[in-house]
Order: C-alpha cells, then structure tokens, then sequence
C-alpha cells in the first residue's frame, strides 16, 4: 500500500471534478435545489402550525444528512463509470496500482466531496434560513462518519453489480441508494411506517441515525444505543460489499478487464 498511488487517483479524480460541469452541479446545484423546495416547504407548514419550530430542523437536517450517504456512494460508482465510459480501467490496472489502494482512493475522495458538499450546503440552510445546524455538537463525528459507512457500503455493493455486468447496469449508480430512503426515516419517525416497512427499517443503519438525530432536535440528546446498532450493521456490510467487489474484480480479471465494457 502506497500512499503516493492513492494521492496520485484522487488527484486525478479531483481534476477531473474541476473541470466537469456535471459533477459540479450533483455537487451544489441539486442540494440548493431541494434546500429551496423543502425550506419553503417547512416554512408553508410552520405558517400553519407556529409552535411546530422544530420541523424546519427536521427538514433541513435530514436534507443535509442525506446529502452525507449520497455523495459517499455516488464518489464510488459513478468514478468507477468514468472509467469504464473512457474505457480507461485497463491503463489503472496495467500499473502498480492495487486493487486495496483504488479502495482507499475512493474513500478518501469520498470523505473530500461529501464533506465539500455538506459544508457548502450547511453554509446555504443558514443563508436562507438562519438554521444553525452547528447545535449537533461533538454528535456531528459519529453521524457523519456512520453516515458516510452506509454510503460506501451501497457503492461497493453497487461497483461490484456493475464490474460483474458491464455499463448496462450504470442506473445502479443512482437509484440503489434511492431504494433505501423511506426505510431511513429521513424526514418522519420509523412508527408511521407499515409494520412490514418497520421490520425493515430495523436492518437498515441510517434509520438509527436519522432518528437519533430528531431525538437531539426534540429532547437534546441521543440514546448510545442507536449509535452502536447502526456501526454494527455498517461493519456488517461493508464487510460484505467489499467481499462481493473483490469477488466480482477478480472474475472481470480472469475474463479480462476489457469484457467489462
């Protein structure tokens, strides 16, 4: 493991953001697109409601959050695209690059993008807002690092889908993620669900985060437990996505890498 070689992916993984208008605007421009609609949204209903405070925080928290698990699959799936798009994967892999160490590169332009957004878009709900999200205190570390856990294990899942079919699964890349929302009880506590959604919802990490963080809105603090199941299951996974993408590499490697396209 080099640390050079995954500065070297991430490097390029940042130019190529610089100088791509799409990535820019998955980055700021759809995350100010749903602040705007769902802030007046909260504002519509607290109109109606004036002791209902807390929902705007609600909203904008599970907004913000949300964008947390997003970027962290997206980082995954949709670099591994680019270079199957560019028909680029065999000149990674023609050099000394490891398999562990394009992991790491994807993590770690991960944590890079998720954060750039979540920042960017933190700094947006107290423009328009006054919405200080910044009450969460030391809680913001575990939420956004379990947060951050779910979304790499959906992208290694996903990478692994799409290095075991080719690009004709690319859609993977943005709605898989999509499929586990209204199990994590963004913007609404777990009870309204169905029972059968419940039973669900159980097994899914970032519905423990999701409704730890109403619980400091609302009583502020957070019961430890919740914390601790949604590691447990997010080690879990990650532990199986990556099993299923290094099982899916080394099958596109005894085909060849060029099957892939």
């Amino acid at each position: 493991m080099k640390i050079h070689r995954i500065y070297a992916v991430v490097l390029r993984f940042l130019y190529l953001f610089r100088r791509s208008y799409d990535r820019m605007s998955d980055a700021f421009y759809w995350p100010t697109i749903d602040l705007l609609l769902w802030g007046l949204t909260s504002i519509y209903f607290r109109s109606y409601m004036p002791d209902a405070s807390k929902i705007m925080l609600v909203i904008m928290s599970g907004i913000l959050f949300w964008i947390i698990v997003w970027r962290g699959q997206y980082e995954i799936t949709v670099n591994l695209l680019e270079d199957l798009w560019n028909e680029n994967l065999i000149n990674m892999f023609v050099s000394p690059l490891k398999f562990g160490e394009w992991i790491w590169a994807f993590l770690v332009i991960g944590v890079i993008k998720a954060l750039m957004s979540f920042s960017f878009a933190m700094l947006m709900v107290f423009v328009l807002y006054k919405v200080k999200i910044l009450f969460f205190g030391y809680y913001f570390l575990p939420i956004i690092a379990l947060l951050l856990m779910t979304g790499w294990a959906v992208g290694f899942f996903v990478a692994g889908l799409i290095l075991r079919y080719g690009t004709k699964v690319q859609t993977f890349a943005w709605t898989v993620v999509a499929l586990i929302s209204p199990f994590s009880a963004i913007y609404y506590p777990i009870t309204i669900l169905p029972n059968w959604a419940q039973t669900v919802a159980k097994f899914i990490p970032t519905s423990y985060v999701f409704e730890g963080a109403r619980e400091i809105i609302i009583k502020g603090k957070i019961s430890p437990d919740k914390l601790i199941i949604s590691f447990i299951l997010n080690c879990a996974y990650l532990i199986l996505s990556l099993w299923f993408l290094r099982n899916s590499f080394n099958k596109v490697l005894n085909k060849g890498l060029v099957k892939v396209y």
